[in-house]
């Protein structure tokens, strides 16, 4: 570090009562567009283009710093007092580097030139804004080593937000299809590019709502603005998306339509925000006063009569599917009166042998074999024991760490088998996992013992649920079949086949406290009614008394084909979560038996898991907690949705998921959410926070399936290495 080249010199003057110090500094280079960044104590410019100079606005007598580095003149210069002790960031045509007066930096590599920069202490992030409308995102949290977080393209997030408002409005009443600010007209398009300008933050927390559970809230959500050559954009942190937009052309009366520069001014908690607008082409300078709460409700969805909730508030209604159990109930004959003691005597005759009996059988070779030996039963002493003195007594610690320490590990099979979907049983005592070598596998919750085996699919099994009092397991495989397994038997209690559905069974569960199974067939969505015969006579087990029956179709509106669905089945409830092949999230109410709500562009690909957070019955958390979901496509990271209003609250993008549909998971205390990933790692994300909490390490391939403990903080990972591996909480 050393005095900047160039001629440097003080002067003090006194007008009036003001005392006025100024500084000059003369460099080569023309100061005509010079970025300048100032804090508390220091004021932070280029000098010669790509030197930075840094001088102490609060001592005369502290002499100038320079921080050489870059080999491109310097475009934006910010500031992070708030993040780490005086803490610099610098933009070049090249790249970003991180200052600290301990000589240290850090570079961060980028593509195009970068012509802004915001330190946001709030959600500590730095973003970059690039020439080529890009925004890069980098994490400043201690340890992750400045990460990209996410990269954005202002031009998509544009294009999609704009689909997204016009399919809001198409379904409001058409006295509501108008605009909310004035002067707001329709003008000729302008094509142009969209650089960001500048950045500046943002102040929503009065005008955007968030649910008050699980650390999300409006206090904690950062925004900014984005000023660009096209418009203006308000850009959240928390789940990178838009939350309004205003364009140039879309205003008759102002004079500049395409913007050389930009820059904009909000204070907190106010509804005012001033934009000052440079010309491209020309020599105009326009000042702008925008209402911030009616630019963003005016592009707000209107959600406040949608009432959507996965806690039933009306009863079940008398033309509802879920009431098909107590009409077919209601009809069922009524048992035959006992006949009186004299008639029901049975009197004492002789044993009478006769003449012919026909032949047992046992000298021919039998035709048919009518049951299979059950060679791979459990005692029930044992299973009953732990019913009784399993971990139901003890409720689930809220407040532990999350788990983190490798605690075993199990090989699955010998051979090469990939793990496709893992998951706990309700009481916590089974771990459920299935086998891509058509197997599904089901360990005690510690991988202690040797593992129940379920032979009988064609195919990987890529699906599996337990029923809530966790004596069935279902799964679904890509053979097209749907089949009800026994734990207690270890046998095939029931078999749903191709001649059952006209398209492969993708999503199956169990559904309203075990008494359906929901499924997704096509574009279809199946309620189906099952009776799983529980006789003991081990005699006549061989004949067939499962049966299973349709009692309910709904498909989805434009017939488009579910990917995934998701509903609660630990208590009553209406609800039913899916997922299209053409982006969209929609919301079905099968007490109506009808479409209740719709959103369009959830992902940029197809969403291939919906995961809810349904806590356990360890726990208990607040009744809107419920009414989160999750939502995870391939390349799109994870995001955290509010049932409510259908909104996105949290984009979690840490975790490299490029190409393999891997599973997320929540954990019974609603503080976390846990995902796959390709590079053999695991990640849990904090829904406090954007970034990843912790990275559990282990597998040798990618990690396809998660799943947490009802009853324990315990995480288990599957991946295509044919392994299983258990987390628990360190300490």
């Amino acid at each position: 570090m050393g005095e900047p080249r160039g001629i440097f010199c003080s002067a003090q003057g006194c007008v009036g009562d003001v005392i006025i110090e100024q500084r000059l500094v003369e460099s080569k280079e023309p100061a005509s567009h010079v970025p300048l960044a100032c804090s508390a104590q220091y004021c932070a410019f280029p000098v010669d283009g790509n030197v930075l100079c840094l001088w102490n606005t609060t001592d005369p007598s502290y002499q100038p710093l320079t921080l050489r580095g870059h080999h491109e003149p310097i475009t934006a210069v910010a500031f992070g007092n708030t993040v780490s002790p005086l803490l610099i960031c610098s933009a070049s045509q090249d790249y970003v580097i991180m200052w600290s007066l301990d000589e240290c930096r850090q570079k961060v590599l980028q593509a195009f030139p970068l012509l802004s920069l915001l330190i946001d202490a709030k959600s500590r992030q730095l973003v970059t804004g690039c020439a080529n409308g890009q925004l890069w995102i980098f994490s400043l949290v201690e340890g992750h080593h400045f990460r990209c977080v996410t990269r954005v393209s202002l031009k998509k997030k544009s294009e999609s937000f704009s689909r997204r408002v016009e399919s809001r409005l198409c379904c409001l009443p058409e006295e509501s299809q108008h605009p909310c600010t004035h002067g707001l007209e329709k003008g000729d398009e302008v094509e142009a590019s969209l650089p960001v300008l500048g950045l500046a933050p943002c102040d929503l927390s009065a005008i955007v709502s968030a649910p008050c559970v699980c650390g999300l809230s409006s206090e904690t959500t950062s925004c900014l603005w984005i000023g660009s050559s096209a418009g203006l954009f308000i850009f959240n942190l928390a789940n990178f998306e838009l939350e309004a937009v205003l364009h140039y052309r879309d205003f008759r009366s102002l004079s500049i339509h395409v913007a050389g520069s930009c820059a904009v001014m909000s204070k907190a908690n106010d509804d005012k925000a001033i934009c000052l607008l440079t010309s491209l082409f020309g020599r105009k300078i326009v000042m702008l006063e925008i209402r911030v709460a009616a630019l963003v409700r005016s592009q707000q969805g209107h959600d406040a009569g949608r009432h959507l909730s996965v806690l039933p508030r009306t009863c079940v209604g008398p033309t509802s599917p879920l009431c098909f159990t107590t009409a077919k109930e209601s009809k069922t004959p009524p048992a035959p009166q006992r006949q009186s003691a004299g008639r029901s005597t049975v009197k004492d005759q002789p044993l009478v042998f006769h003449t012919k009996v026909r032949s047992s059988g046992y000298a021919s070779a039998p035709h048919v074999t009518m049951f299979s030996p059950k060679a791979n039963t459990r005692k029930r002493g044992d299973h009953s024991s732990r019913c009784r003195d399993g971990p139901r007594s003890k409720e689930y610690p809220l407040e532990s760490s999350p788990p983190t320490k490798l605690y075993k590990q199990r090989v699955l099979a010998h051979g090469p088998a990939a793990a496709h979907c893992v998951q706990y049983s309700g009481d916590g005592q089974w771990l459920a996992c299935g086998l891509a070598n058509h197997l599904l596998l089901a360990f005690r919750a510690d991988l202690s013992g040797t593992p129940t085996v379920f032979s009988g699919h064609d195919g990987a099994v890529s699906t599996v649920c337990w029923s809530h009092d966790s004596r069935w397991l279902l799964s679904a495989s890509q053979d097209g079949t749907l089949r009800l397994w026994s734990l207690r038997r270890a046998e095939l209690a029931l078999c749903l086949g191709k001649d059952v559905f006209s398209k492969p069974v993708r999503s199956a569960q169990f559904y309203y406290v075990d008494t359906f199974v929901l499924l997704s067939s096509g574009p279809e969505l199946q309620l189906l009614k099952y009776h799983i015969d529980t006789c003991k006579d081990e005699i006549q087990r061989y004949k067939q008394k499962n049966r299973c029956k349709r009692v309910f179709r709904l498909p989805t509106t434009g017939r488009t084909e579910i990917t995934s669905l998701s509903a609660v089945n630990d208590f009553y409830s209406y609800l039913v979560l899916t997922a299209g092949r053409n982006r969209t999230l929609e919301v079905f109410d099968l007490n109506a038996g009808r479409s209740a709500a719709m959103t369009v562009e959830v992902h940029s690909r197809p969403v291939h898991q919906i995961c809810q957070n349904k806590g356990s019955s360890f726990t208990t958390q607040q009744h809107e907690a419920y009414n989160l979901f999750a939502t995870t496509a391939s390349g799109d990271g994870i995001k955290l949705w509010d049932l409510r209003t259908l909104r996105c609250e949290r984009l979690f993008e840490g975790h490299p998921n490029h190409g393999y549909p891997c599973g997320i998971a929540f954990s019974p205390c609603g503080r976390y959410v846990a995902s796959g990933a390709e590079d053999r790692h695991a990640y849990m994300y904090d829904l406090g926070s954007s970034t990843f909490s912790h990275r559990l390490a282990g597998h040798t391939d990618t990690v396809t399936s998660v799943a947490f403990s009802p009853a324990a903080p315990q995480l288990a990972s599957a991946a295509l290495d044919g392994r299983l591996q258990l987390f628990v909480a360190d300490g």
